[in-house]
């Protein structure tokens, strides 16, 4: 499903190049849960913002779908953010003037989904997180962890074939946690969708197939559960 070749990530600063991301190999089949770890500043972001068609590498090649995501022009990255790809941010990243009901619903009319199969869709989102009675505030009338959960909903509702989590559940409390991971193994194992989340937690990381830890931009270790 993704092919990174020889990916790098670098700010030029007069005469000083400094990488973010250094010769990144990495292959995810479909039906993989990866997750990313590593300590604060190695990369673990950018790596998913550039997966996710949010960010560009300044070399190297990117294949998604078999389709070579270095050669596409904006539009073309954008419709393939759009229609398989669902990003769960550590800021939110809601829109403040809309309602929970209408950030959760902002995936299905980027689709043209008809009114009355986005109102069954977003009910059952609004269900399954037990949100319902939250569907009418504006994010700021939420605490930070409902916030992340009308984030994982907006994520989750337009079936995406890859889920992208930053922190998904960084601030969620235990029981809040457990409950978005094990919505993530359900859908990984149930439905087949690929799961890549960058965490801290060895907790949350657990849920997942297989480890890639990052340090100072680069792959340190690819599967250290392999041989457990």
């Amino acid at each position: 499903m993704i092919k990174l070749r020889n990916i790098d990530r670098y700010i030029d600063k007069r005469l000083q190049r400094n990488f973010i991301l250094k010769g990144i190999d990495l292959d995810i089949a479909e039906g993989d849960f990866v997750s990313i770890m590593g300590p604060s500043g190695a990369g673990k972001s950018t790596l998913l913002n550039i997966i996710g068609f949010l960010d560009d590498a300044n070399e190297g090649e990117y294949y998604f779908l078999d389709e070579p995501v270095h050669s596409l022009n904006e539009k073309q990255k954008s419709e393939y953010h759009r229609s398989y790809i669902g990003f769960v941010f550590q800021a939110y990243h809601l829109i403040d003037e809309l309602t929970v009901y209408e950030n959760i619903e902002m995936p299905l009319l980027y689709r043209k989904v008809k009114g009355s199969q986005r109102k069954s869709m977003v009910a059952d989102m609004l269900d399954r997180f037990n949100i319902v009675a939250k569907k009418d505030l504006f994010p700021n009338q939420l605490s930070g962890g409902q916030q992340q959960l009308v984030g994982v909903a907006r994520a989750l509702i337009g079936s995406p074939k890859l889920i992208l989590a930053d922190e998904p559940t960084g601030n969620l409390h235990s029981d809040q946690s457990k409950e978005i991971m094990e919505t993530f193994k359900k859908l990984n194992k149930e439905d087949g969708v690929t799961i890549i989340q960058v965490t801290h937690s060895d907790e949350m990381a657990s849920y997942g197939d297989r480890v890639i830890n990052l340090q100072d931009g680069a792959v340190t270790e690819n599967n250290p559960y392999e041989e457990e």
